[in-house]
């Protein structure tokens, strides 16, 4: 079950999709199932993920789906093995004693947890669709350990619960034009950096508020990601710590390459979301050798295991001084960066999408 969105949900769906292919069992393929769009999306979906045996495409868009899906509206009579890398999936009551059956994937708690970081409308589509896997679903598949447990205190899901974690992308490489990219995104010799959304629940507020206040990194802080909800001006926030855009500047979105060249020459990373799921930008900084700051989430907690540096959230006045600090003494400690760096290394190798895929074929062969 295919479903192209930008973030962190659609690289997970797509590097995932390409070693389930890889790794797929003798006699068992590929197939995707994807919403209504351009008959000419198919070839590059194709050139993305080679190997795919077939792609189906719905009648209705991404959108209609989703509300359609929400109400068990709409739902079409797929067989087989179903595996859908969101919660964006057709959940209808079938019998797996004739092969088929359902997987889903909830990549965080954060309805339930954190619901004002969400839309509305986002925390109730996810809460539904969640209520509807609970009751057709044969397996949910979750990020870390963390999230199993919050959602086992607000679902009844039971043994159908499985671990199954992301890991850096096959395509983060640091391409051999790096030098060149560099000027041409006219980095800093040194700088602190954050990847992810520009939305709250990201916390770059209490990090753009940490670089405004006494005892602030000296060092600019530069955010990479798309814009999301909840009106967050980056200019706006700046402009009211008093900073400019030599102090805290955007560069947006970025292509792997890219990507890998701002990771590479980071100082120092900083990860600090309210809530999270699994936390991708942390490992792929690890991956770089990148001294890493984070939130204490969970599940932040939980896939740096103490190869970072973890700053208490609680009390949200404190959180931005609480970051400069950690960031300052970081920035201070050639040796502690050393040593995370290396240690980040060492965690970032304990996952592979190889393993994730495996784990998945593993999951619907005991099922």
């Amino acid at each position: 079950m295919l479903a192209p969105v930008p973030g962190g949900i659609g690289r997970y769906t797509e590097e995932l999709t390409r070693e389930l292919i890889s790794t797929a069992p003798r006699g068992c393929e590929v197939e995707a199932i994807i919403s209504a769009h351009p008959h000419d999306k198919d070839e590059e979906l194709r050139q993305r993920l080679p190997g795919l045996a077939d792609i189906h495409r719905l009648p209705l868009g991404r959108r209609e789906l989703s509300r359609a899906w929400q109400y068990g509206i709409g739902i079409p009579p797929v067989g087989g093995m179903v595996h859908a890398p969101s919660l964006f999936a057709p959940l209808r009551q079938h019998d797996i004693r004739e092969g088929d059956q359902i997987a889903v994937t909830i990549h965080d708690a954060v309805p339930w947890t954190h619901p004002e970081t969400l839309t509305t409308h986002g925390a109730k589509w996810h809460r539904a669709m969640a209520k509807r896997a609970r009751k057709y679903a044969d397996a949910i598949v979750v990020p870390t350990h963390a999230v199993a447990q919050q959602l086992t205190e607000v679902l009844d899901i039971g043994s159908r619960i499985r671990v199954i974690g992301g890991a850096v992308g096959s395509g983060l490489v640091l391409p051999d034009d790096a030098e060149e990219r560099a000027r041409a995104l006219n980095l800093p010799s040194e700088y602190v950096l954050s990847v992810g959304t520009l939305e709250p629940r990201k916390g770059v507020l209490p990090l753009i508020t940490a670089f405004g206040g006494a005892g602030a990194p000296e060092i600019p802080l530069l955010l990479v990601g798309p814009a999301g909800w909840g009106d967050l001006d980056v200019a706006s926030v700046r402009a009211e710590q008093g900073l400019d855009e030599t102090r805290v500047r955007c560069l947006g979105v970025l292509d792997d390459a890219d990507l890998a060249v701002v990771l590479d020459r980071a100082t120092v990373f900083v990860y600090p979301s309210l809530a999270e799921g699994f936390g991708l930008p942390l490992l792929e900084a690890m991956h770089f050798g990148v001294p890493v700051v984070h939130s204490d989430d969970p599940a932040l907690l939980e896939v740096a295991s103490e190869a970072g540096v973890a700053v208490e959230r609680a009390v949200a006045k404190d959180y931005p001084e609480r970051l400069a600090q950690a960031i300052g003494d970081l920035l201070a400690d050639d040796d502690l960066r050393e040593r995370l760096a290396v240690a980040g290394r060492d965690r970032s190798r304990a996952f592979s999408w190889r393993d994730s895929a495996e784990r998945v074929w593993a999951l619907h062969a005991d099922l």
